[in-house]
């Protein structure tokens, strides 16, 4: 039986009001995921930001993004080490300006925090002077978002950082699980055995622990569901999310928890970031003060840019 005129008007306007609604929903969507980062093209800094003169110990509070934006944590993290600083008589200085990393201004820095930075954030010229500095008795400390692998500076990622990131759960993506402090190391000690929290829980292409690396905690994989959309995410017995290790004279630390801002209100964490931020600055155990034979440039004196 064929549609009255009046049926196919009807239609006609469900069919319209269902494409105004997909429509809608997408921009929403597009609107939400811009928002926190994605589809975006990379910004780079080239005029350095004027640090103000600076008491040591000082501390460099980095929380620039080119990927994904952690709104939550960024601001939660830079609160907390400001509160740190205060309490340990650092200085603390924050910014989102990538040329900040730059030789003269570095000097100025016994670490450096990379607070959930993500994507690609220096040019090769700032790349070039960070890992100098690192390596002549910096240090630096990654936290959570920082250790994506959302960078294509293959030395920061397999060297740094020192595991590639492969994903994290989803969509069950907060959940409780169990971490085994492994080590007597200052920056865990304090820590319960096991440890139970509740966070966004990142798995990697492989343990660090072969590369060198001191694994400070485990994650317990039996504890939680280590899915993403039906892949399985599980590492096996070695999954480590806190570890530390020497680059050449300088000292790196990485942490793959702090999804949430509750994370840095947590005594424990917060307890765990205060001991990693101090060890990074070579405040106590020192710890990385011999290198290969010959011995390094000097951090003032521009050198070429290091490649990837």
């Amino acid at each position: 039986m064929p549609l009255s005129s009046s049926a196919k008007a009807w239609l006609f306007r469900l069919l319209i009001g269902l494409l105004v609604v997909m429509l809608l929903g997408t921009a929403i969507m597009v609107y939400k995921m811009r928002s926190y980062g994605f589809w975006r093209s990379p910004v780079y800094e080239i005029d350095a930001p004027q640090v103000p003169d600076l008491k040591r110990p000082a501390v460099l509070v980095f929380s620039k993004t080119n990927s994904f934006i952690h709104k939550e944590a960024i601001p939660a993290a830079e609160e907390l080490l400001q509160q740190l600083g205060n309490k340990n008589g650092w200085s603390v200085y924050v910014t989102e300006n990538g040329a900040v990393h730059n030789l003269q201004d570095l000097a100025r820095f016994d670490a450096i925090v990379w607070n959930n930075v993500t994507g690609d954030v220096l040019t090769p010229e700032q790349r070039s002077a960070m890992r100098q500095w690192l390596e002549n008795g910096g240090g630096w400390v990654g936290l959570h978002g920082a250790g994506d692998s959302s960078s294509d500076w293959d030395w920061y990622i397999d060297s740094l950082v020192g595991a590639r990131f492969t994903a994290h759960p989803f969509p069950e993506q907060f959940q409780q699980a169990t971490l085994q402090p492994e080590s007597a190391d200052p920056i865990v000690a304090h820590l319960p055995r096991p440890w139970q929290r509740t966070d966004e829980w990142y798995s990697f292409a492989a343990s660090p622990r072969g590369k060198g690396f001191t694994v400070l905690t485990t994650l317990d994989e039996t504890t939680y569901n280590p899915d993403f959309r039906g892949q399985d995410l599980r590492m096996g017995d070695d999954h480590p999310v806190i570890w530390k290790h020497c680059v050449q004279r300088g000292r790196a630390l990485y942490s793959a928890l702090g999804h949430t801002a509750e994370s840095y209100r947590e005594p424990a964490y917060t307890q765990l970031l205060e001991a990693g931020v101090s060890w990074a600055a070579g405040l106590g155990d020192r710890g990385c003060q011999q290198v290969p034979e010959s011995p390094a440039p000097n951090p003032l004196r521009p050198q070429v840019p290091v490649p990837k």
